[in-house]
């Protein structure tokens, strides 16, 4: 389920917003990107629940701003061998808020200068 709502968001995002013109949205991250980002990191309902509020939020009778999605997650740390990796690719980063309550933030990729 989560992956066919996410290639709905992605032709969303791919081909439908850009009739509607790129940021026009009142928030960051915009809507859709909203959206994914609740529907990768929490459970379906919950996702649904909080993007649909999101967009009905996303009007001229409210001020707009930076709101990151916030997700209860319980990290548990688990005593293993350790693991050597080559390299471990980020994608989002969770911020503490309260006890296992975390902002989502997307790790923006740095870009190597050309020398």
């Amino acid at each position: 389920m989560k992956k066919i709502l996410l290639k709905l968001l992605f032709i969303y995002q791919k081909y439908i917003s850009i009739v509607f013109g790129y940021g026009q949205c009142r928030y960051y991250p915009t809507c859709s990107e909203y959206a994914k980002w609740q529907i990768e990191n929490n459970n379906i309902a919950k996702a649904l629940f909080f993007s649909f509020a999101r967009i009905l939020r996303c009007n001229q009778l409210f001020k707009g701003g930076i709101e990151y999605p916030i997700i209860k997650k319980d990290f548990k740390i688990l005593k293993l061998k350790p693991i050597k990796y080559d390299k471990i690719d980020i994608k989002y980063w969770f911020v503490p808020k309260k006890k296992n309550i975390f902002y989502v933030i997307k790790r923006f990729k740095r870009y190597k200068s050309v020398k």
